[in-house]
């Protein structure tokens, strides 16, 4: 059984910075490429970025190119995001997944964590 609990949510004022990470528990790590995804109140979940189980390739929506950068530590089981230049619409409940691929969309991700609120003041 694969458990992922994310953590670093919070409240945070526009233009600042968070790191949010996901502690992967249960099977061997490294053999995931890992992903997150956010979703906004009223809105679906949308891809935010993926990396690959050695951490060689990367994927970013759109919206957060240049913006935020994903990483992970296979030694830790941890995958990180971290987020600078943050704007109010960045304000989501963000999602770890894993997965065998490294993939945009949620439907491909075997394993899901619970969430951590992220919200950015104006």
């Amino acid at each position: 059984q694969v458990q992922l609990v994310e953590s670093g949510g919070g409240l945070v004022e526009a233009g600042g910075s968070l790191r949010l990470s996901c502690v992967v528990s249960g099977r061997t790590f490294s053999i995931y490429d890992m992903g997150w995804f956010r979703q906004a109140p009223g809105k679906g979940r949308m891809f935010v970025a993926a990396i690959s189980r050695n951490g060689g390739a990367t994927k970013y929506g759109d919206s957060v190119k240049g913006r935020f950068t994903i990483s992970r530590d296979n030694a830790k089981s941890t995958v990180y995001l971290q987020m600078n230049s943050l704007k109010p619409e960045d304000t989501a409940v963000y999602y770890c997944a894993a997965n065998h691929g490294i993939a945009t969309t949620q439907r491909a991700y075997d394993y899901w964590g619970q969430g951590t609120q992220v919200t950015v003041s104006s």
